[in-house]
């Protein structure tokens, strides 16, 4: 068995945070946030315990059925830092992306 560190994850996208995405990549200037974001979600596939990530539970929230919510950084050390916000599921194997925003 795999362990969490290890395991290969398959992301899934909630419609706003897809949408968080694709404005994003749309944005000229954004270009720098674009290339953190993909890079951490490359990440969150292959080992949510990679350093740059900083994982941890994030207690002011919970997914629509009561799912322990975490943050994972995108950037660190930068103006507005934007944070990926994410729960384990629907299903084995899976990470539910809920949003991507700066830093709240």
């Amino acid at each position: 068995m795999q362990s969490m560190s290890t395991m290969k994850f398959e992301l899934k996208f909630s419609v706003e945070a897809d949408l968080q995405l694709e404005e994003l990549e749309q944005s000229p200037d954004k270009k720098a946030v674009c290339k953190a974001l993909h890079k951490a979600l490359g990440y969150m596939e292959t080992n949510l315990k990679h350093p740059s990530l900083n994982t941890h539970l994030y207690s002011r929230e919970s997914g629509k059925n009561g799912e322990k919510v975490f943050e994972s950084y995108a950037q660190n050390k930068t103006p507005g830092a934007y944070r990926i916000f994410w729960h384990y599921g629907p299903v084995a194997g899976a990470i539910f992306i809920l949003s991507i925003v700066p830093h709240p």
